[in-house]
């Protein structure tokens, strides 16, 4: 039975949040801007009032990382970052998923602060539009999500932070 000891665990409240942001690459715009309205419009159905989301648009998802770092610097509490990289005939999906990847979990350690990876990586056109709002849901609202409950779940951890 797991009910001894303390847990901690974040939540979906909006409660204490100043000022988040959304990067979202431009490149496959036609996924992208579903994964960008999803997580905007989870945040505002979680009560964040829309001049508390700050959303900047980057050309690829390569950009993102760099797009994330300044909104950190900026003061936001967390990032969703968002993107569609969709394998095409070359090795170039590769080297844009890993960048995009490993920019993104660099500075969540470098920051203490979660930057949601709402980057889809993708065989094809179509399993990217299913995760933009068709059937496998929207993951953009369940990037924004993540990064909600871990800003809550880090002051639970550190509250004197």
């Amino acid at each position: 039975m797991l009910d001894k000891g303390q847990l901690l665990q974040g939540n979906l409240s909006s409660e204490n949040l100043k000022t988040v942001g959304v990067v979202t690459a431009r490149f496959n715009s036609e996924v992208t801007d579903k994964l960008e309205r999803g997580a905007v419009d989870r945040l505002l159905e979680l009560g964040l009032q829309a001049e508390q989301i700050l959303r900047v648009r980057v050309p690829g998802a390569v950009e993102v990382p760099l797009a994330a770092k300044a909104l950190l610097d900026r003061g936001c509490q967390g990032v969703v970052a968002l993107g569609a990289v969709i394998r095409g005939e070359t090795s170039h999906y590769d080297y844009v998923c890993r960048t995009v990847e490993r920019g993104c979990a660099q500075l969540q350690l470098e920051y203490k602060k979660p930057v949601a990876f709402g980057v889809l990586t993708t065989e094809n056109e179509e399993q990217a539009l299913d995760r933009a709002g068709g059937s496998m849901g929207n993951k953009g609202a369940e990037a924004a999500d993540v990064m909600v409950e871990m800003i809550q779940l880090l002051r639970e951890i550190e509250p004197n932070k």
